[in-house]
């Protein structure tokens, strides 16, 4: 249906007077909805916004905003043009941006030894850097193109936002909700030392980060749609929730304390503190694809223990 809605829009897009000559879906791009058009020889990339989530009706104009607030900080698209939904012709909201190199982050890491890890880990450690170092006045989520901050429509704390999803780990025995609502406590005290607020992308993983694969730089940073205003250490818990190879975590530690002031093992607990909010909001929901199933191991293996830094593994009761 979208690309029956594109191919028959009123009025074609402007970079391409000719029309569009092809769309292709891309793999790992926001849940289908994002596509690579070629026309005239050109590649670019036309983000569909047909089902945007609540709070997010001008997410085209967001989105927009933010590759044109970090330009030249981050490697991200240039923005080509952000078209507001037309109803009358059923035309979703769209957004037009260049083309940028590079090949999947979690593609590229699985190939390298400890040596590239750690160069893959300094480059990354430079962008989650960047982001803490771009400072916003209070948490809130963007609602407009002018970045306007709204509510971010969560619970002040960790322990009430472990409490808002009970229900949904109603399988888990009681003693890891009781060790989960413990360590969401100690959790947020450790999260409440650090007052500042900073641009937050949301979901900084590799999958989200274009790579070089010769050269291991950072080509691209893709993928917006959780950025908000926030904690200065939750892209740091994101990049590292998963990714826990010592020469990458080292070199990722190394770039990110050395820009930002911090002690690495302190950086650290509080990245695995403020990943806990991402990490209790998957397991709620494991059944819906491969990484909140296995977020929800990762999550039970740290109610079970009591460690932030625990990791998955062993049989689950």
């Amino acid at each position: 249906m979208f690309l029956h809605a594109l191919t028959l829009s009123p009025r074609p897009l402007r970079p391409w007077p000719g029309g569009l000559a092809s769309l292709t879906p891309l793999e790992g791009g926001w849940s289908g909805e994002t596509f690579l058009a070629e026309a005239a020889g050109e590649r670019q990339v036309v983000r569909v916004y047909a089902r945007p989530r609540p709070g997010r009706e001008h997410a085209h104009e967001v989105d927009a905003s933010l590759l044109r607030l970090v330009r030249g900080l981050l490697p991200v698209a240039d923005v080509l043009e952000a078209r507001r939904a037309d109803p009358a012709s059923g035309m979703p909201a769209l957004l037009v941006t260049s083309m940028l190199p590079g090949e999947r982050g979690d593609l590229v890491l699985p190939r390298l030894d400890d040596e590239g890890l750690a160069r893959l880990g300094r480059a990354v450690g430079e962008v989650v850097a960047t982001l803490g170092g771009i400072a916003m006045l209070r948490p809130g989520a963007f609602v407009d193109g002018d970045l306007t901050l709204g509510d971010l429509g969560a619970p002040d704390g960790l322990p009430e936002w472990v409490a808002a999803h009970e229900d949904a780990l109603a399988h888990w025995p009681q003693r890891e909700l009781q060790g989960l609502r413990e360590v969401a406590l100690d959790a947020q005290a450790l999260l409440d030392t650090v007052a500042r607020t900073c641009l937050v992308h949301g979901d900084l993983n590799p999958k989200n980060l274009l790579v070089d694969p010769g050269s291991l730089a950072v080509t691209g940073v893709v993928d917006w749609e959780y950025a908000h205003a926030g904690h200065p250490f939750t892209d740091l818990g994101n990049v590292l929730r998963f990714d826990r190879q010592p020469a990458y975590v080292e070199a990722v530690l190394g770039v990110y304390t050395d820009r930002l002031g911090a002690a690495p093992h302190a950086a650290l607990a509080l990245a695995r503190a403020a990943d806990l909010w991402a990490l209790v909001d998957l397991a709620g929901r494991r059944a819906e694809n491969p990484v909140a199933a296995r977020a929800e191991r990762l999550l039970r293996a740290v109610a079970r223990s009591g460690d932030l830094h625990a990791e998955a593994g062993g049989r689950e009761e």
